[in-house]
């Protein structure tokens, strides 16, 4: 205590802030004491600094906020306080300073970063907040206790979320130009329903959905993205992936090819090898579809969608095999020029490869399937590891050069991204290391692509530098999703200060939370410290030397103290 009465006398003679003192000095008597030497010499330099520095009360209040956090840290003491922690910082980012929030309001906070409820990742925070919601009687608050118990075990995944981390850091934004780009492209009229298979004229051509999930498994749908519809020939680049993750590349390679065919994709046409010209044609599909396990393979595809829903469409089956005259000739064709493994029946490689047309997705579940292509084969709502990263450059190679039929030229010249289409009307579209996206719309154009799904592509790739060549030096720049916006070092320091000078709490947690750096400097080599002790804002005192421990304060005071010592020398 010797230390807090000198502190408060020579404060009291030096009148600077008395509520900083007081604070420092109740926060110094809750504490164990230090050992009689360390207590004597703190108390002998306050003595010497309160009645040396005159009336400087910006440089004393400096010393109190240094004093406090010395003698904690000195004690081995835990900082105590509201703003202890990350979580802490975590909860009042999200509740934007305020102790309870309703759980809507955390939702559209986290829809806001990319996160969905439906997150697995999420699961174990979302089901104790579905639990508490059952059990309480009217509208449920998001309080720091009920936030730590329900999303503990979510922090680092929320931290990153919250603090822009993800690959798409201003995601809200994002979807933003995403639904402007959706609402443009469904104005498109052109194009006709796939009448060739029965089931799928059933359709109507004013469905129309995107959805997109990114490699951090940001998630956003616009239109009709819950219906669901037949893979078709999208399954193309899956099959050969599973077929290269279980087999290797030489292996599947001995049968089948990788160059552009140059013909229709449902051709009776081999290479000069009598092989099939690549696996995103009907033959070769065919030839792959006698290489994989049949009882696996929709197990394999949910777990490269997430276990979000990959179905089956047995009248979709049943209508292929009734007018499949064309795959069946292919069928028989390849038969005689034996293109099949040894011991595999062509006709049983021909029904599962109807199977596999047949299977069924949403725009949902569609875009994670591209995603895991696009995060190199790890599923990125479950973190799973599915297909090796040799499967996914060798079927992103193939999507790029022959995925899009007889337009894969001219895909490739104005897109610049790996993608597959279907006659269903889907497009399945991977910008490697960045995000997969799934466009439905049944209406095809002359080579068989989804007219609304291609036009999407080219809207998407004309705004944003997604093309695998707009990085080019001394090329038009485009808009870049991936960078975030205001984070520039002089906009950063001159917001740091307002908020300190302003006492704004909650925009010093959402900084410290972004990782600014709360030690930078203006022009006069103040911090955010220095300006919030000169204007007495204790709260916000407290929470930069506890939480975000600022510590250029001390060699800040070491630098003014030497200044003044060296002044009165040569006085």
């Amino acid at each position: 205590m010797i230390c807090a009465d000198i502190v408060l006398v020579s404060s009291n003679r030096q009148g600077c802030n008395i509520s900083i003192v007081s604070e420092v000095i109740k926060l110094d008597q809750d504490a164990p004491s230090l050992n009689k030497n360390s207590m004597l010499l703190l108390s002998f330099f306050c003595f010497w600094f309160f009645f040396n520095l005159k009336k400087d009360n910006s440089l004393i209040t400096y010393f109190m906020c240094i004093l406090h956090y010395f003698l904690h840290i000195s004690r081995n003491k835990p900082l105590r306080g509201p703003t202890c922690g990350v979580e802490n910082m975590l909860f009042y980012a999200i509740t934007e300073g305020r102790e309870h929030v309703p759980v809507s309001q955390f939702i559209a906070a986290l829809r806001k970063t990319g996160l969905h409820v439906s997150d697995p990742r999420l699961k174990e925070s979302m089901d104790k907040l579905r639990q508490i919601m059952r059990e309480s009687v009217g509208e449920v608050l998001i309080d720091r206790e009920l936030f730590h118990r329900c999303v503990g075990g979510n922090i680092s995944l929320l931290m990153q979320a919250f603090r822009k981390k993800f690959i798409i850091p201003e995601f809200a934004e994002f979807a933003e130009k995403i639904n402007k780009i959706y609402k443009t492209v469904k104005n498109q009229d052109e194009g006709k329903v796939a009448n060739y298979i029965p089931q799928l004229a059933k359709f109507s051509p004013e469905l129309w959905g995107v959805s997109l999930c990114t490699v951090d498994g940001q998630r956003h749908s616009v239109g009709d993205t819950k219906q669901p519809f037949c893979l078709q020939s999208c399954v193309k680049p899956l099959q050969y992936a599973i077929a290269v993750h279980e087999l290797g590349t030489e292996n599947v390679h001995r049968y089948v090819g990788m160059e552009p065919s140059g013909v229709k994709f449902n051709m009776l046409s081999l290479d000069d090898d009598d092989k099939p010209h690549n696996p995103m044609v009907n033959a070769g599909a065919i030839v792959i579809s006698s290489l994989i396990k049949v009882k696996h393979f929709m197990n394999f595809v949910k777990r490269i969608a997430g276990q979000e829903f990959v179905g089956f469409s047995n009248a979709t089956f049943q209508s292929e095999k009734e007018t499949g005259d064309r795959n069946f000739a292919i069928g028989y064709y390849m038969k005689e020029k034996k293109c099949f493994p040894p011991g595999v029946e062509m006709i049983d490689a021909l029904d599962f490869y109807f199977q596999l047309c047949s299977m069924e997705v949403t725009c949902e579940s569609g875009s994670v399937l591209a995603a895991t292509l696009a995060n190199g084969g790890i599923c990125p709502i479950t973190d799973e590891r599915v297909l090796s990263a040799e499967a996914v450059r060798n079927t992103l190679t193939l999507m790029h050069s022959c995925g899009m039929y007889d337009f894969s030229g001219q895909m490739a010249f104005h897109v610049g991204l790996p993608a597959k289409s279907g006659v269903s009307g889907a497009i399945l579209l991977v910008i490697p290391n960045v995000m997969g996206m799934m466009c439905w719309s049944p209406p095809l154009d002359r080579v068989g692509n989804s007219v609304r799904g291609i036009h999407f592509c080219q809207e998407l790739v004309s705004l944003f530098n997604f093309h695998n060549y707009d990085d080019l030096r001394h090329f038009v720049k485009k808009q870049d999703p991936r960078k975030q916006t205001g984070d520039d070092n002089i906009g950063s320091m001159f917001q740091l200060m307002f908020a300190a000078h302003n006492g704004d709490l909650s925009a010093l947690r959402r900084f410290s939370l972004f990782s600014m750096d709360m030690d930078q400097k203006d022009y006069d080599s103040r911090t955010a410290l220095h300006v919030a002790a000169a204007e007495g804002h204790l709260d916000v005192v407290k929470f930069l030397t506890k939480t975000c421990k600022c510590l250029f304060i001390f060699y800040l005071l070491k630098n003014q103290v030497n200044q003044k010592m060296d002044g009165w020398m040569d006085g």
